[in-house]
């Protein structure tokens, strides 16, 4: 029989209280025009609520346990996360940890749903006002939230960090980990200001100095202290080259091949066409009119990610790491230095 205080604990929501009156307005309309859209839509978020069941039937992962008589709490996982190389990849994390990482990544297919489906509705001639804006806002926001996890774990990979540094780093994770709920306003809201600004601005490339991408950035209310971070006196060269990179969504190496192009054809301004023609892939546009494409985003992030890695490893010139890698380690810092630590 279940005690007293299973019976009264209330049953876990998938979302938060924005997100809920949210999901039931366009539950609403999607299912008077589209009932069908509506039933599939339901069955996600049944889902959804199916695995934050399992992860709220977890422990904490600060909850100390033994295992083959070895003790296990909080200070050990983060000991293990901060020895680890990152090549075992979630293989060498803790079950809930994987499990929030599934739930968060159903959260934002669950939501790409609904922007699908409300989307298709307004192509339709269906007057939706706000709610697809909305809709495209918080499914933007899962994906910075998976974003921050992702910065978060790679710090833990990079030799060149503190180990303090890396510790605080772990630590985030966890509280992270042990609340599926959270999300990045949460526990970073300057780095969601600064891919919510980058994510409404396209880079127009002209003469790949970044003064425009620089000054959209402001006009979009990107933190003030994201953008002064990168324009201090003191600035290294990787936070410059790595800043230059997050304004034109490219890699070092790739505008270092436009910089070149550019001389050898005598060109002072180029468009993205061309620079697609030039790098042989597609120049993602991160919005287009009022839509924004966090996908395009997040690839921009990892294709940075790899090529700082890569650099590590070959020994090879540009930044080693992303910037909002940079930026995240020097808040990290700021915390341990106001601790005390």
């Amino acid at each position: 029989m279940a005690s007293a205080v299973e019976e009264m604990r209330p049953e876990p929501a998938p979302f938060n209280a924005v997100e809920s009156e949210l999901v039931t307005r366009a539950l609403a309309q999607i299912g008077r025009v589209c009932p069908e859209d509506a039933k599939v839509l339901r069955g996600q978020i049944a889902r959804l609520r199916d695995l934050l069941v399992l992860l709220w039937d977890i422990p904490s992962l600060r909850a100390p346990h033994v295992l083959g008589d070895e003790v296990r709490d909080e200070s050990t996982l983060v000991d293990h996360m901060c020895s680890s190389d990152g090549l075992s990849g979630d293989l060498e994390l803790p079950l809930k940890a994987t499990l929030s990482r599934t739930f968060l990544l159903a959260k934002i297919q669950c939501f790409g749903g609904f922007v699908r489906a409300v989307n298709e509705l307004s192509r339709r001639g269906h007057d939706l006002g706000t709610l697809g804006r909305s809709l495209r806002d918080e499914h933007a926001q899962s994906i910075y939230t998976q974003l921050a996890e992702e910065l978060l774990l790679a710090l833990l990979r990079k030799p060149d960090v503190e180990l303090r540094i890396k510790r605080l780093a772990a630590t985030q994770l966890i509280t992270v980990w042990d609340d599926a709920q959270l999300e990045i306003d949460d526990f970073c809201p300057m780095l969601e200001s600064s891919w919510h600004a980058r994510n409404r601005i396209a880079a127009d490339l002209g003469s790949l100095l970044g003064t425009t991408e620089y000054f959209r950035l402001v006009c979009e209310d990107c933190s003030p202290q994201f953008l002064d971070f990168f324009v201090r006196e003191d600035v290294s060269e990787g936070e410059k080259q790595a800043f230059e990179e997050f304004l034109f969504g490219m890699t070092y190496e790739e505008l270092g091949a436009l910089r070149s192009a550019m001389r050898a054809q005598g060109l002072s301004a180029v468009t993205a066409e061309w620079a697609g023609q030039v790098l042989k892939r597609t120049i993602e546009h991160q919005c287009r009119l009022d839509e924004i494409d966090p996908m395009s985003l997040y690839r921009s992030y990892f294709r940075r990610q790899l090529a700082a890695d890569f650099r590590i490893m070959a020994g090879a010139e540009g930044p080693r790491r992303t910037a909002e890698a940079y930026l995240m380690i020097y808040l990290l810092d700021q915390q341990l230095e106001q601790a005390g630590r």
